[in-house]
């Protein structure tokens, strides 16, 4: 070989690439968007060089001075904080104690959650950052497990429709609650269409057994009216965030929102608050601190305007820390604090966020396999190209994956395995239900080839068009008219739907007794009440604890496909 041919052979073989990396390359994770690290915008999950350094200092019996920043120089959330989320009495000690004191006291069985709970209540967002920072994701895992509020683990669905159909929502409301989910929740493409739709999710939600609570998601006015009329349940996509400039962009602050949570609360309706890490490096003004910096500011608003929960863990920002390094961490992290200041947490694992199913599931594992208040606060009850919140991390394709999760590790996740029988019988009962009340009720009508395609149906690529002016029209008559949620229930009740009715009305009733204003409250088949009040968390280590057992365990081992014992030929359902 000459010197002159040297360079061309050499450009040759860089330029060839092995089949191995090819391979890889074509693997789905890498259609993944990863980033460096960029702290001066906020881009680093849970430890950025401009986060303060925890530090307090009360006065005649006021914080004077937070993380660094004198009173006089607080921002509206560092006042918020300082003034309604911080116990005054207890924070100087409470401050004084170690990081990784604080973080062996969350994994060590021997302390209860009641005596975590006294320590965090007196510490800064600064402080609580430094905790985390101290726990790896396993850590972090066996913290949630004793840290949450309920006993007893849950899960929330997603019923939405690419058309906004309410016959959609209704069969699949249905079947979400009986295959296991404790809260069903909707949102539109058209918003003109809600009354319709959250109709549609309340009565879908009470054939029986009955019992899921329901909220409509939409803009804070319509939400709350709604919720007031009886029409929803439970409100939770009140947002606030952790930079200042951020809560002004949606013209509000903390104070706000507690009154915004204060109606809601005053007519007994159930609420959360919503953040998640990352928030602000999306909006654009993170203020050079870290996410889960920004993110704890955002639960201490929480706790300091009395809300009973809290649904974090990204949720639709998943995306920005799921780009820089142990951001999933910071996720998990985010979530054992909400739990760690006793809010009720609705856990995430709702948005999509990767195209790898191995790294979905990574992402789901450190709140399912814990167990969390409600461990995804979305998971798709409908294919994700009907998810109207931009898709899910799990949905109705995952039902059997996730129920197989469940059965390999004896982990509770909130869901069952049910016969397709079943599941047809309630979308089909569901679906009549709610042509005989828009009958009654004078609305749009619903034909029989309608609720036909609707029962078998995947998703709204299966149902039949409807008239959407006609329906639109008959939205604008629920909100013209006052429907009320009583008026449903008069209405399921003239129409041969009694049982219904009564699912309905006792729904309502929990209204007026205000039970499901206690933090991590769901409510059982049987109209329950359960909650941190009766169902409080009580692990304390190996042999403690909620654990599957009983009749919960033998419904679990239950899947699509099990060879039976004593007839190896045939499968058990």
């Amino acid at each position: 070989m000459t010197a002159a041919e040297a360079p061309q052979r050499s450009s040759v073989e860089n330029s060839r690439r092995s089949l191995r990396t090819e391979a890889l390359e074509a693997r789905p994770v890498n259609l993944d968007g990863f980033v460096e690290e960029w702290p001066e915008v906020g881009m680093v999950a849970l430890d950025s060089e401009f986060d303060p350094r925890p530090s307090v200092r009360v006065q005649d019996g006021v914080i004077v001075e937070m993380d660094g920043v004198a009173r006089a120089d607080f921002d509206f959330i560092d006042q918020f904080i300082a003034d309604k989320a911080i116990d005054i009495q207890t924070t100087e000690a409470s401050m004084a104690i170690p990081a990784v004191q604080i973080a062996r006291m969350l994994v060590d069985p021997n302390v209860s959650r009641a005596e975590v709970i006294s320590v965090t209540r007196g510490l800064t967002a600064a402080k609580l950052l430094e905790v985390a920072k101290t726990m790896n994701i396993v850590e972090i895992m066996m913290g949630m497990q004793k840290m949450r509020a309920r006993r007893t683990p849950a899960n929330q669905a997603h019923c939405t429709s690419a058309r906004d159909n309410p016959l959609q929502v209704v069969c699949d409301a249905a079947e979400a609650a009986i295959r296991g989910f404790a809260e069903v929740e909707t949102t539109l493409g058209v918003v003109r269409y809600a009354p319709l739709v959250a109709m549609a999710l309340q009565i879908g939600g009470q054939v029986n057994p009955g019992g899921p609570m329901t909220q409509c998601a939409l803009e804070e006015a319509t939400e709350l009216e709604l919720g007031m009329r009886g029409i929803t349940g439970y409100a939770e996509t009140i947002s606030v965030y952790g930079t200042e400039p951020v809560f002004v962009d949606g013209d509000d602050t903390p104070w706000s929102k507690a009154f915004l949570a204060a109606a809601y609360a005053s007519r007994g309706i159930k609420m959360r608050f919503t953040s998640g890490t990352g928030s602000e490096v999306q909006m654009g003004n993170a203020q050079g601190k870290s996410m889960l910096y920004l993110e704890i500011r955002c639960i201490m608003v929480t706790k300091g305007a009395g809300v009973q929960g809290l649904q974090n863990g990204s949720i639709s920002c998943i995306g920005v820390p799921g780009a820089v390094p142990a951001g999933i961490r910071a996720v998990a992290a985010e979530n054992m604090i909400a739990s760690a200041l006793d809010l009720e947490c609705a856990s995430g694992n709702d948005q999509s966020f990767s195209h790898s199913p191995m790294r979905r599931t990574a992402r789901l594992m450190p709140q399912m396999m814990p167990g969390t208040d409600f461990v995804c606060s979305g998971y798709s009850a409908t294919p994700n190209y009907d998810n109207m919140f931009a898709g899910s991390n799990v949905d109705s394709d995952d039902f059997d994956d996730f129920n197989t999760i469940q059965r390999d590790l004896q982990i509770d996740g909130g869901l069952r395995h049910v016969r397709e029988s079943e599941i047809l019988a309630v979308r089909t009962r569901a679906a009549k239900a709610l042509q005989a009340v828009f009958a009654y009720l004078d609305l749009p009508a619903i034909t029989d080839a309608e609720i036909d395609a609707a029962v078998y149906a995947n998703g709204s690529q299966d149902l039949i068009p409807r008239d959407v002016l006609e329906d639109l029209k008959g939205a604008q008559q629920v909100m013209d008219r006052g429907i009320t949620g009583l008026d449903l229930v008069k209405a399921l009740d003239a129409t041969g739907f009694s049982d219904m009715a009564a699912n309905l009305l006792s729904v309502l009733r929990q209204r007026v007794s205000g039970d499901m204003l206690q933090t991590s409250a769901i409510m059982t088949p049987d109209f329950t009440p359960l909650s941190a009040i009766n169902d409080d968390n009580d692990y304390l280590g190996p042999g403690t604890g909620y654990r599957p057992s009983g009749q919960r365990w033998e419904e679990m081992k239950r899947l699509r496909h099990v060879t039976s014992a004593a007839n190896p030929e045939e499968e058990v359902q």
